[in-house]
C-alpha cells in the first residue's frame, strides 16, 4: 500500500474534487490520498465523488479551517 498527499488548500469547488481525481487515476487499488482542503464543500463533494467511483473515504475531519479527508483507492 502507498500513501500520498495531495495539498488542494485555498482552492475552490471543484477544483479540491479534481486533483483527488486526477492523482487517484496514477495510483493501485489499496493505496490511499490523504486530501488536505480548506473548502468546507469538499467535505460532502469528496466523498460523495469517492462513492460513486467505487473509492472509499477512511477517514475525514475538520481542524479549525483545515480538512483532511482520506481517500482507499477501490478497484
Amino acid at each position: 500500500m502507498n500513501r500520498e498527499q495531495l495539498d488542494a488548500r485555498r482552492l475552490l469547488c471543484p477544483m479540491p474534487v479534481i486533483k483527488a481525481q486526477n492523482r487517484i487515476a496514477s495510483m493501485q487499488p489499496g493505496d490511499e490520498l490523504d486530501v488536505i482542503c480548506t473548502d468546507p464543500g469538499a467535505l460532502n463533494d469528496i466523498p460523495a465523488w469517492a462513492r460513486i467511483n467505487g473509492h472509499e473515504v477512511v477517514e475525514s475531519h475538520q481542524h479549525d479551517d483545515e480538512i483532511r479527508i482520506t481517500v482507499r483507492v477501490g478497484a
